[in-house]
């Protein structure tokens, strides 16, 4: 597997002029073909990233994080690549923890690997870690096997598998959903350890009302699941 050529890496943004341009040249170690979604920034945000080497897809208004990734991903499998890493844009995600995720989808033939940053979660914040453990054994009993962070954006995506299914959410609860799909449609799922770096960065996260919005998905998501158990 030429990963070089075969995979596009996908950061969606919204304000992340301090951390996108120092992000973007690290990446470029890794891979060469880098999507920015710039998710209605007022801050240069995009500027940036396209001075360090990405290239840009602007939203004029904030949309979500899930219609974000959505517009990414779609553009990577328009433009012919196999692959989408993804990756937060405020600089929670290493680098260097980029080549375990080619190691796994090699070896385990996997079509979705997400990061675990459960197994040493001792740098995430309290209740962010309370909250994603919670989330995470919700979604594992939904699922019908363990899920361990279902909140990390650190993922690597097989595009074609992906493009078969079908998602709906438009923001944060799109982690959440595309474990589900990928579950349920049988796609093997391997989940890797990765680093906790919490530092500058700021979450764009509500807590009111993306739980809220996380409750609804994950109440239609149920529904869903006893209609075709019936």
């Amino acid at each position: 597997m030429d990963w070089r050529s075969d995979c596009c890496v996908v950061i969606p943004c919204l304000n992340e002029a301090l951390a996108i341009r120092d992000l973007v040249s690290r990446v470029q170690s890794h891979f060469s073909h880098i999507l920015v979604v710039d998710d209605g920034s007022t801050d240069g945000t995009g500027a940036f990233a396209q001075a360090a080497g990405a290239r840009v897809l602007r939203h004029d208004h904030p949309q979500g994080k899930g219609s974000a990734l959505v517009h990414g991903w779609t553009t990577a499998r328009q433009q012919g690549f196999t692959w989408a890493m993804t990756m937060d844009g405020d600089g929670q995600h290493a680098p260097e923890d980029l080549p375990a995720f080619l190691q796994c989808a090699e070896q385990t033939g996997a079509r979705l690997i997400v990061g675990n940053r459960m197994t040493h979660p001792a740098g995430m914040p309290w209740l962010r870690r309370q909250v994603n453990r919670w989330m995470s054994r919700q979604l594992s009993r939904l699922a019908g096997c363990e899920l361990p962070d279902t909140q990390n954006g650190f993922r690597l995506m097989h595009l074609d598998s992906w493009t078969n299914l079908t998602t709906t959410a438009g923001h944060f609860e799109i982690e959440s959903e595309i474990l589900w799909r990928f579950a349920r449609a049988g796609h093997p799922i391997r989940f890797i350890p990765v680093r906790v770096i919490y530092e500058r960065e700021r979450s764009k996260i509500h807590p009111l009302r993306d739980t809220l919005r996380w409750l609804r998905w994950y109440r239609d998501a149920c529904g869903e699941s006893r209609t075709r158990s019936r």
